[in-house]
């Protein structure tokens, strides 16, 4: 497959995690096993489709994306945790735009 297939399934992925994760923060709680579903199947094809990524490019795997690794992992993470925190849900929301602020920093500026 062609690199700009993984770009877009990357990308696509990305938004439907961030999306399920900010719902999880804001949705009822009967919503919890369908947001933690969609968004568990939305962060392992953003994974799968960053790797696959980074193969077709040849980028090996450099310090830039173990920086997003991390990032996708608590991106990951706070979908669950969206819907036993609810009090702290502006606080997470800070973090959740301070997460993908860092992983988009890191993937443009390849410096780190």
């Amino acid at each position: 497959m062609s690199p700009t297939f993984y770009q877009i399934l990357h990308l696509l992925a990305l938004i439907v995690v961030t999306g399920g994760v900010f719902y999880a923060f804001a949705g009822a709680p009967e919503t919890r096993k369908k947001v933690l579903m969609i968004t568990g199947i939305a962060s392992i094809l953003q994974l799968v489709s960053g790797v696959g990524l980074l193969h077709k490019l040849g980028h090996g795997f450099p310090p830039w994306a173990i920086v997003k690794l991390v990032c996708w992992l608590a991106l990951s993470a706070l979908a669950g945790i969206g819907y036993r925190k609810r009090d702290k849900a502006g606080l997470f929301m800070t973090i959740i735009v301070a997460i993908i602020a860092v992983a988009l920093v890191a993937v443009y500026k390849r410096a780190i």
